[in-house]
């Protein structure tokens, strides 16, 4: 939001409001694809599945773009300042620990750079994976995470082992100068105050899919 002096204000957003972004990102993106240039908040609140009221105040954290009269928001100003807000605009070097199923899936995986990041090296304790490559990317042996990781400023690591390694990789990482921590292991995992750690929980999505499946079949 900007002041009447048009500059920005520094307001604390909520974590609701911050996960709604990308998915406003990714609506205006395919509406700018179909050859759309302006967009109603009506619409776009009709896609998310909120409020038109919401939709203006979570796009005012992040943009300037007010809209005009019968014709909405400028799509493409949107989507240059919400890429920005989310840092999409610079991509963020990141490094992978389990070059599994999981690991190697996220190395082949382009869609990260529309989101601004580039997952540039995958390391393992696999003598039979070690030194190979999986879309360009090499795996590494787990004792070069250290180096690697300040030769080339890492700042963001991926964590796909089994449960029982995951804490380990994790200590590994924050001694290396890891500062944010995304974590596919089914672990609750302790961190130092200062990293960020968001560990997603694919067992408990699942239970919740298939609670909601059978709800639908009940009825």
């Amino acid at each position: 939001m900007r002041n009447e002096f048009g500059e920005k204000e520094t307001q604390k957003i909520s974590k609701a409001t911050l996960a709604r972004m990308p998915l406003y990102l990714h609506f205006l993106q395919e509406e700018s694809s179909k050859g759309a240039q302006y967009i109603s908040s009506t619409v776009i609140a009709q896609n998310i599945s909120v409020s038109s009221v919401l939709v203006r105040k979570d796009l005012a954290f992040v943009s300037s773009e007010a809209g005009r009269p019968r014709l909405g928001f400028a799509i493409s100003r949107l989507i240059v300042d919400i890429e920005k807000f989310l840092g999409y605009d610079n991509l963020s070097d990141a490094i992978i620990v389990g070059a599994g199923g999981l690991g190697r899936a996220f190395l082949g995986y382009e869609g990260f750079k529309s989101n601004g990041l580039s997952i540039v090296a995958a390391f393992d304790i696999s003598e039979k994976l070690i030194g190979t490559t999986v879309a360009g990317k090499k795996i590494l042996p787990l004792s070069e995470l250290e180096s690697f990781v300040q030769e080339h400023k890492i700042s963001i690591g991926i964590i796909t082992v089994p449960k029982v390694a995951a804490q380990e990789v994790l200590n590994k990482m924050v001694g290396a100068g890891i500062k944010a921590i995304w974590n596919f292991a089914p672990a609750p995992l302790r961190v130092p105050k200062d990293i960020v750690l968001k560990t997603e929980d694919l067992a408990a999505s699942l239970a919740m899919l298939a609670g909601k499946l059978y709800k639908l079949h009940d009825e």
